[in-house]
C-alpha cells in the first residue's frame, strides 16, 4: 500500500509538518516515539486489532442499497458500515490505538475536541476502560445541537467542557484543548480526533482508520467479483476519508471522492475547493481565510464537518490528482439524508450524507454494472434535533 509520507517530519508533499508551540514540542517528540514502537511491536498492534474486534465490533459489514439503486437508476450503491461499530461512528478505531498510546507514554490524564460528539463518545469509552479522567472540549454550538451526544459522553465519566469564545464550533474546541495542553503536557495525551493537526497525528489517525479501506476493499471483490468505480466519503477534518481511501490508492481505476460541506448559500465550507494554503493548529494544509490571512468560520449543518482547515494529506491528495472533492449543499445533505432512511432503513449521519448526495447525483448518469461504494461514516440518531429543526422550517 503506497506510503503517504514524502519526507521526514510527516510531510506530504509540501504540506504537513509539526509546527505546534514550542512548550508542546517535548511531549509531541515523546508520541512519535512511542508511536515508531507501536510500528514496530507485533504485540502492541495485536493488541489493537483484538480490541477492535472484540470491543468496536469489527469487521463492519458492506450493504447493498438495493432500493436507492433501484429507485435512481444506473450505478449500484454499497455503503461500508461503520455506522454499525461500537459508539455509531469510525471514530473508535482511532481512540482505541491512541488510548494505546497514552497508556505506553504513561500518561495520567487524558484530553479530547469533538464537534458532533461522535469523537468524544470514543474518546470517553476509551478512557474508561484504561481507566484514566477525560475532559472533552466542544464548542458551545455543538453543545446545544448535540445535546444526545453530550449525555452520553456524561454517562460514560467525561467531563464535557463548553467553549464560548470564536464561532463555538469545532474550531475553537481544538484551540481550547490545545491551550489546555500546553499548560497540562507534562501527564496529559491529547486524543487528537482527525488526520489533521502537528505530525505524527495525521500520519497516526490515517493508519488506524486504514482497516476501514482493508475490510472494504475485500469485501467488495467478495460480494461482486471486482472493484467499484469510485469511493465516496465526507470530508471535514477528513479521517474517515482516508481510512477508506487507503484500501484503493494503488487502484488507479478507482476514482476516489469526498464530499466537503457547500453550505447553505451564505456561508460555506469548501476548504478544498476555495481555500489556501496555510498553518492550522500545527501543521501546513488548506485553510479557509481572509484576505488578511485570519480563520474564518466555516460552516456546515453537520456539526461534525464544519472546520475551516482540513488534513494535510487530503490536501496532498487534491494536488497529485489522486482524489477529487467536491461541495454538498446543507439542503443536499439533508435531502439525502431523507432518502437514503426512507429506502433503506438506516439514518445516516448528516456528515455521511454529504458523500450520499454526490453519490445520488452520479449514479443515474453510470451504467447499471458500476458501482459507487460509500463510506458510510456514522449513524443519524445523533442529528435528530438538527432534521426536525430543518423540517420545521421548511414548513
Amino acid at each position: 500500500m503506497k506510503n503517504f509520507i514524502q519526507d521526514s517530519g510527516g510531510q506530504f508533499g509540501p504540506f504537513g509538518g509539526c509546527f505546534a508551540p514550542e512548550l508542546l514540542q517535548p511531549v509531541i517528540k515523546r508520541i512519535e516515539k512511542i508511536f515508531e514502537d507501536f510500528k514496530a511491536s507485533p504485540e502492541l498492534q495485536a493488541e489493537f486489532h483484538k480490541k477492535l474486534k472484540h470491543f468496536a465490533g469489527r469487521p463492519t459489514p458492506i450493504y447493498h442499497a438495493e432500493n436507492l439503486s433501484k429507485t435512481l437508476g444506473g450505478a449500484q450503491i454499497w455503503v461500508k458500515r461503520e455506522d454499525l461499530l461500537h459508539g455509531g461512528a469510525h471514530k473508535t478505531n482511532n481512540v482505541i490505538g491512541q488510548s494505546i498510546l497514552a497508556r505506553e507514554m504513561g500518561a495520567k490524564y487524558l484530553i479530547a475536541e469533538t464537534g458532533a460528539g461522535q469523537h468524544g463518545i470514543a474518546s470517553a469509552m476509551a478512557a474508561a476502560q484504561i481507566g484514566l479522567p477525560l475532559k472533552v472540549f466542544m464548542g458551545a454550538k455543538d453543545v446545544v445541537r448535540q445535546k444526545v451526544n453530550v449525555e452520553r459522553m456524561e454517562l460514560l465519566g467525561a467531563e464535557v467542557i463548553s467553549v464560548e469564545s470564536g464561532s463555538r464550533s469545532l474550531k475553537d474546541a481544538i484551540n481550547e484543548a490545545m491551550r489546555y495542553w500546553i499548560s497540562h503536557a507534562e501527564d496529559t495525551y491529547y486524543i487528537f480526533g482527525t488526520a489533521a493537526g502537528p505530525h505524527p497525528f495525521p500520519e497516526l489517525v490515517s493508519l488506524f482508520h486504514k482497516v476501514i479501506g482493508e475490510e472494504a476493499r475485500a469485501q467488495i471483490l467478495e460480494e461482486t467479483g471486482k472493484l467499484p468505480d469510485e469511493v465516496h466519503a465526507c470530508v471535514g477534518g477528513g479521517s474517515n476519508a482516508i481510512g477508506i481511501f487507503q484500501g484503493f490508492l494503488d487502484d488507479k481505476e478507482v476514482k476516489l471522492v469526498g464530499a466537503e460541506p457547500g453550505g447553505d448559500g451564505k456561508r460555506h465550507g469548501l476548504t478544498l475547493g476555495k481555500g489556501v494554503i496555510g498553518c492550522l493548529h500545527g501543521s501546513i494544509s488548506k485553510v479557509n481565510c481572509d484576505k488578511n490571512g485570519q480563520i474564518e468560520e466555516s460552516h456546515s449543518i453537520s456539526a461534525g464537518l464544519d472546520y475551516p482547515g482540513i488534513s494535510p494529506i487530503h490536501a496532498y491528495l487534491q494536488s497529485i490528482e489522486s482524489a477529487e472533492y467536491v461541495g454538498i449543499t446543507d439542503d443536499e445533505a439533508m435531502e439525502a439524508l431523507l432518502k437514503f432512511s426512507r429506502s433503506e432503513g438506516i439514518i445516516p449521519a448528516l456528515e455521511s450524507s454529504h458523500a450520499i448526495a454526490e453519490v445520488m447525483k452520479r449514479a443515474p448518469k453510470m451504467n447499471k454494472d458500476q458501482i459507487l461504494l460509500i463510506n458510510l461514516s456514522g449513524r443519524g440518531d445523533k442529528d435528530l434535533h438538527t432534521v426536525f429543526e430543518y423540517l420545521e422550517n421548511q414548513k
